[in-house]
């Protein structure tokens, strides 16, 4: 391989890569059991944090990532369904400006591998008839490979495209993870040839159902999950406090009131599958980063490299039946490569991880996924939002340790934007652009105090929570705001509601006070869309 001469006295390289629906303990630099040596290996150079938030969706959570704004003003404040309204137009809205839109704009080559999610519903279609697709070449990337939808098969997935054309035909042994992985790495090796510095976003949907993985990678876990959900959980909470993740102080919740105790469990040998097979899916998503940073090593990159890896909420509790069951959503009419359809559904005794299977691994590995907290993706308890983040820079990040910090999404986006030196534009293609809320946390990187100045705040599907200081107020839809001391109890084990009457009160009317001027609506939001659809007879596309 050519090799490059490091680049120096110019703007950092950015490696921005994101997991999709993995836990907070997973990893093991994370406390978990998961194989994970690359990402341990980045850790062990770099900073972790371990108060780091999302805003516990998938599309919300990369549209605050990717603009530096509340998902709300960024146009997604739920999924990518257009309601009609400002805050929940289910794409990256106008007043915002991206990640690669700014890089571009200030000598960035940028590129994306992997899920987009936040270009709404236009892209399930041929998109040609639309006079500007919200797709990853129309928001600021060079170059683009990847899936326009959320999840989906790994063998077979919809919506693929490179650049802006689709691709229909896949490999005999294409595996997504494994794609995201290789497109990355050749963006990589091209951008290493050029004299700029670039910008490279790595969505990965793994370990997003279904439960798909390669027979070899689930093999390393073959006996790993028979001592159950009980024993893992309580594992991963004392790992996590022995290595100064978590304060000794820290209680670890409560097994889910859904999830049985290990040993009632019937399909125990099923079950420890299920969890197997996600393990192995995250294990494929660290071998594929450990390709981008052997690439980086190899063009005498990496030190020059900004790496910043976390995942977009909390582990998931959704539950897949059966098709045509009763309880039967599915949303998911997907074929194999052979034009079949899979099994669709959790179906006890049926081994997942081949393309014709399509299961999650259910509500009570998630709460293993999201030990030593409560709740899952969907909901704002520490469980839904918390996730890992290891970040790596050897030019500037000099030795390893845990920053205990708390950091949302967007200070992520600014803390990009600080490191590339960026100018941040107040106006952008002839509109307005809604300031940055994000804070740069750059300081932390060379061992300097940081506090940010602004509280946290969160909303989805009604389930809403503001954190100010070391307190913070949670609650779910149409429930009671409950308050916590994280300083004491993080895990949320203790709620002091009824002892701080005042401290709630002021909080909440904070809280709403930042509803308001962030576009957020009243759970659940009316579909302007829908509502005009019914009277006009039409669906939401128009046709009759």
């Amino acid at each position: 391989m050519e090799k490059i001469l490091k680049r120096e006295n110019i703007h950092p390289n950015i490696v921005l890569i994101v997991a999709d629906d993995m836990g907070f303990s997973d990893i093991g630099c994370f406390g978990g059991e998961i194989k994970t040596p690359n990402l341990d290996s980045l850790s062990s150079s770099g900073i972790r944090m371990s108060q780091f938030y999302n805003t516990a969706r998938c599309c919300p959570s990369r549209a605050s990532l990717l603009t530096g704004l509340n998902p709300h003003q960024a146009g997604i404040g739920h999924m990518v369904g257009d309601y009609g309204i400002d805050g929940y137009r289910g794409y990256i809205n106008e007043t915002s400006v991206t990640i690669p839109e700014v890089l571009s704009n200030n000598g960035y080559r940028t590129q994306m591998s992997g899920k987009w999610h936040v270009g709404g519903t236009i892209g399930e279609e041929n998109f040609d008839s639309f006079s500007n697709p919200i797709i990853p070449t129309t928001r600021g990337f060079d170059y683009f490979f990847g899936t326009l939808s959320g999840g989906g098969n790994y063998y077979n997935p919809k919506t693929l495209m490179n650049g802006e054309s689709f691709i229909e035909n896949r490999g005999d042994d294409f595996y997504y993870t494994d794609e995201i992985t290789n497109h990355a790495v050749k963006m990589i090796s091209e951008s290493c040839k050029d004299s700029k510095p670039f910008f490279s976003y790595i969505a990965y949907t793994a370990p997003h159902w279904p439960l798909h993985a390669r027979e070899n990678d689930i093999a390393n876990y073959e006996n790993e999950y028979l001592i159950g959900w009980d024993k893992i959980r309580q594992s991963r909470h004392e790992t996590l406090k022995s290595i100064g993740i978590l304060s000794d102080k820290w209680d670890i919740s409560l097994r889910d009131e859904s999830a049985p105790p290990w040993e009632d469990v019937v399909m125990k040998i099923w079950e420890s599958q299920r969890m197997a097979t996600y393990a192995a899916q995250v294990t494929s998503l660290d071998n594929g980063i450990g390709k981008i940073i052997k690439e980086l090593k190899d063009n005498n990159q990496l030190e020059n490299t900004l790496v910043i890896f976390i995942s977009d909420n909390g582990g998931c509790a959704e539950y897949l039946y059966p098709k045509n069951s009763p309880n039967d959503k599915h949303m998911f009419d997907y074929k194999l490569r052979d034009g079949t359809e899979p099994t669709m559904g959790n179906i006890p005794g049926l081994k997942p991880g081949p393309e014709n299977t399509f299961q999650s691994y259910d509500l009570p590995w998630a709460n293993v996924s999201n030990s030593p907290f409560s709740y899952y993706k969907h909901w704002i308890h520490e469980g839904g939002i918390s996730s890992p983040c290891v970040i790596h820079w050897p030019d500037r990040i000099t030795k390893s340790f845990i920053s205990h910090k708390p950091v949302q999404l967007m200070d992520i986006t600014a803390t990009i934007f600080d490191a590339a030196n960026a100018f941040y534009p107040k106006e952008f293609n002839g509109h307005p652009i809604t300031e940055c809320q994000g804070e740069s946390f750059l300081s932390i990187f060379d061992e300097k105090d940081w506090k940010k100045s602004q509280p946290l705040f969160w909303e989805h599907e009604g389930n809403c929570a503001m954190r100010f200081e070391n307190w913070k107020i949670v609650k779910t839809f149409n429930s009671d705001w409950e308050l916590y001391n994280l300083e004491e109890d993080r895990t949320e084990t203790y709620n002091l509601a009824s002892k701080e009457y005042y401290r709630v009160k002021q909080m909440s009317n904070d809280w709403e006070k930042w509803a308001e001027k962030s576009n957020v609506k009243n759970w659940p939001v009316q579909n302007v869309n829908m509502a005009a659809a019914a009277i006009n007879g039409t669906n939401i596309h128009g046709v009759r």
